[in-house]
């Protein structure tokens, strides 16, 4: 009895002893772990248990920021996927023949529309907003006081824009030539060419077919309508620049795929690669300059951006009627009455920037924003890099670069390297020189046809002040000066530009030429 006595004795502070460790452990648990991993560095074999423990937790962690962190690179996989498809079928189209250079590079996707969606760009979208609202109150009250009432007639934007119906046949027998004839004689060359015995002398008649069609077709043909027809200013710029748009698609569609055709007989491939004729007429109402087989495309039609975009170039272009009717209109209509002075052409030209700022922003935001987005977004086309970010270059030449990109990719595939590919790498300052002749001298062209006569200040200011700051502002400029410096001179040249054409127009109104006498 006295044994089994001892034995319960031992036992239980043995017990007590196990109950004490287990709330040792608890407490310990409770406890910081700077405060743990202190007690734990007294002992090894507990240091490994907590070392697993924190183990265990750290696996816990990773397994909860491992669905957040796939998602993060199934995102990125899934974009960059999507640009190399893109990109990919887009150089399907891309082959070219040696004997022209390489077809052009093509263009990252590019949403110019998200920049009216900082909020940055919104303000001074209402800004010009509410400048509309003060010229609309302006003028009204004008007329109120004027008038004794509510002058609300738009006589200025139903001269510009008349004789709409010459118009637009006009443009339909231009549209329907430049869908049938440069596909149809492409598709006879292309089948012909392999089988030809003369094949330079049968490709010299149709290159000439096409040259013709060109030149009298979509050249002279649509300029004789504009001045037999004595269309106005407005609808005059509607036919012009369409003929040029025009020429110069038809012209991309035969330039890159010749060079295709050339290739297949060289490689004897068995098929003729002629593209079919639905992406030839996507391509003439497709928002670029550039022929391709195939586009990105966009998976739906937005009709509401669409019907938004077209309100805006309505509401553009009655902005720009309330510039010319407060701005410019009552300025030159009195100063073509007088005698020429210099002090009075100094203070017309520093009088017309702000009209000829006003009109560069509206052109820019009326077609380069919202015209050809609007054109984009019903094709479904999802290219919508139609300009960058010149406002911010600190040269001309970045700002020619960027102020137009359509017209810019043009330009110098089929203008500077095709002069390059003709006459050798080394004459680049004449292929420079060629593309800015070329560019003056189109713009001049559209103005001379839309005004009535040849009055060359355009093509002044782009082959002399226009080369001279390409090369003076280059892109070695990158300070904010240099920015500076580029805002001042275009403003400068838009007073130049509003100033000079809108004197000349007046003259020629009141002092017609057949009525002066020696």
């Amino acid at each position: 009895a006295a044994m089994a006595g001892e034995d319960c004795v031992r036992k239980r502070p043995s017990g007590s002893t196990t109950a004490n460790k287990s709330s040792e452990n608890e407490e310990m648990q409770r406890r910081p772990d700077g405060e743990r991993a202190f007690q734990n560095s007294s002992n090894g074999r507990v240091d490994v248990d907590h070392v697993i423990t924190r183990k265990m937790q750290l696996i816990a962690e990773a397994e909860q920021l491992k669905p957040a962190f796939m998602k993060e690179v199934d995102s990125h996989f899934t974009e960059f996927v999507n640009s190399l498809v893109a990109k990919s079928a887009l150089l399907d189209s891309s082959s070219s023949a040696s004997l022209f250079p390489a077809s052009c590079a093509e263009k990252e996707l590019h949403k110019a529309n998200e920049l009216f969606e900082v909020s940055h760009i919104r303000t001074i979208y209402h800004m010009f907003i509410a400048l509309l609202i003060v010229f609309i109150l302006s003028t009204l009250l004008v007329d109120f006081i004027d008038e004794g009432r509510l002058v609300l007639g738009f006589d200025l934007l139903v001269y510009v824009f008349g004789k709409f119906p010459v118009v637009f046949c006009t443009w339909l027998c231009m549209f329907c030539a430049t869908v049938i004839i440069p596909y149809s004689l492409f598709f006879q060359w292309a089948q012909g060419y392999r089988s030809s015995s003369h094949r330079v002398i049968y490709s010299l008649f149709y290159g000439t077919l096409f040259t013709l069609f060109q030149t009298v077709g979509l050249g002279i043909g649509p300029t004789y309508v504009a001045i037999s027809y004595a269309l106005p200013p407005a609808s005059r710029f509607i036919v012009i620049l369409e003929q040029v748009r025009l020429v110069m698609k038809a012209h991309s569609f035969v330039r890159e795929n010749v060079p295709r055709v050339l290739s297949s007989v060289k490689e004897k491939s068995g098929s003729v690669p002629v593209p079919q004729i639905s992406r030839y007429l996507y391509f003439l109402f497709a928002p670029t300059l550039i022929y391709r087989d195939n586009y990105p495309r966009s998976p739906t039609v937005r009709w509401g951006y669409v019907a938004t975009k077209f309100a805006q170039v309505l509401g553009s272009l009655f902005y720009a009627y309330y510039i010319f009717v407060r701005l410019c209109i009552p300025q030159f209509r009195n100063s073509s009455q007088e005698a020429f002075n210099l002090r009075g052409l100094v203070l017309c030209i520093f009088n017309s920037i702000l009209p000829g700022v006003l009109i560069l922003f509206l052109v820019f935001f009326a077609f380069l924003h919202c015209w050809l987005n609007a054109f984009a977004e019903m094709m479904r086309f999802a290219d919508r890099m139609f300009y960058k970010d010149w406002w911010n270059s600190t040269s001309y030449a970045n700002y020619y670069r960027t102020w137009n990109v359509v017209v810019h990719d043009w330009l110098y595939y089929y203008a500077y390297r095709d002069f390059l590919w003709f006459f050798g790498k080394k004459f680049k300052a004449a292929a420079m020189l060629s593309v800015f002749t070329v560019s003056a001298a189109v713009h001049e062209y559209v103005l001379s046809i839309c005004f009535g006569f040849f009055y060359p200040v355009l093509f002044c200011l782009f082959m002399c002040f226009g080369m001279l700051f390409n090369f003076i502002l280059n892109d070695r400029r990158k300070g904010p000066i240099w920015n500076v410096i580029m805002w001042t001179s275009l403003f400068l040249g838009q007073g130049v530009i509003i100033c000079l054409y809108s004197q000349e127009w007046y003259a020629r109104q009141y002092c017609p030429a057949e009525n002066v006498s020696d």
